[in-house]
């Protein structure tokens, strides 16, 4: 008989909806995974009362599903969280869980990674040098590069920078590190899309892609790219991309949806975000690449406005299983 799975969870921000998001998905994913979840019980024990379930010996019961519970932070007590709002034990919780996860994904007691959503606000208030999960992954693992992908059926996005200023995308911006996105990107959704041959586009940075220059010269910059990261691949019998652009922003992610490219490269964390949430919201699943190991996640944030509430959709989770799931396959 074929083992099953073995995904590891890790809660996030207990204070914001990653625990309803959990329980909702617990159900549908079970079918498939062996389930260890990493955070801190906290996340439980604010819910409202109407939820029932028993957290005994390192194991969580919930509607006659039994998962193993691990949990770094036992120390902490539910009267210092409140459901919604964001604290520096929160952060706590939520970076001790992943530390917990990624040691056992890295030792292959568990076979892939899902993180919940996790407050940039509450790290920073619990003092932690990271500005968010894929930071703090690539850290913990060791990993030379890593880059944010997002994954779903029509759309898959590939971010150049992640979470720093625009100011400062624009005054780094150079060919060379450009190029290095686009031939890592190729080579990650080759096997990723089982192709030889991935289409990936460019982003411009300025309207119009510059106009020829009338709205700035940064798109020069980014053809000299396109042809570094072509002759890269030039003597390959193994690899052939098609690397294309640079083009306006405003119109690329649409003619990439109907089907034009495989992948859109984009500058910025929210050039790439934005087309993304809108045109896939329940679908995309931020994979990372260069980890050692599989972690997938949801396209969204904690959503401490609608916390405890119980109307969370958890259907962007389920999404980044699946996909875990078809990448171990």
């Amino acid at each position: 008989m074929e083992r099953m799975a073995r995904l590891a969870i890790t809660l996030g921000d207990p204070c914001g909806i990653s625990t309803e998001i959990l329980l909702k998905m617990l159900p549908i994913i079970a079918k498939k995974w062996h389930i260890s979840i990493y955070g801190s019980s906290v996340g439980l024990a604010i819910l409202p009362k109407t939820v029932e379930y028993k957290l005994f010996d390192g194991k969580l019961l919930y509607q006659s599903i039994e998962v193993d519970w691990i949990d770094p932070t036992p120390e902490m007590s539910s009267g210092d969280f409140q459901i919604g709002v964001p604290c520096a034990l929160s952060g706590k919780c939520a970076v001790e869980a992943i530390r917990a996860a990624v040691i056992d994904v890295m030792s292959g007691a568990t076979d892939a990674l899902l993180t919940l959503p996790l407050s940039k606000t509450a790290l920073f208030l619990a003092g932690v040098d990271s500005s968010g999960h894929t930071e703090l992954l690539q850290k913990l693992s060791g990993s030379q590069r890593v880059q944010m992908a997002f994954i779903s059926p029509r759309l898959n996005v590939v971010l150049h920078t992640i979470h720093q200023s625009i100011r400062s995308v624009i005054e780094e911006l150079n060919s060379d590190s450009v190029a290095s996105t686009l031939i890592f990107t190729a080579e990650q959704f080759r096997a990723l899309l089982k192709t030889d041959n991935p289409r990936v586009a460019l982003c411009a940075l300025n309207p119009h892609a510059g106009e020829g220059g009338i709205f700035g010269t940064e798109e020069k910059l980014l053809e000299e790219s396109i042809n570094i990261a072509r002759n890269f691949f030039c003597n390959s019998t193994v690899i052939k991309p098609h690397f294309s652009g640079p083009y306006p922003a405003d119109s690329v992610f649409q003619r990439a949806y109907k089907g034009e490219f495989d992948v859109v490269v984009a500058l910025y964390h929210d050039q790439g975000l934005i087309p993304i949430k809108l045109l896939e919201p329940e679908r995309a699943v931020n994979l990372t690449f260069g980890l050692p190991f599989i972690r997938t996640s949801p396209d969204h944030g904690t959503a401490f406005d609608i916390a405890g509430k119980w109307i969370a959709n958890p259907n962007n989770t389920i999404a980044a299983a699946e996909l875990a799931h078809s990448l171990l396959r």
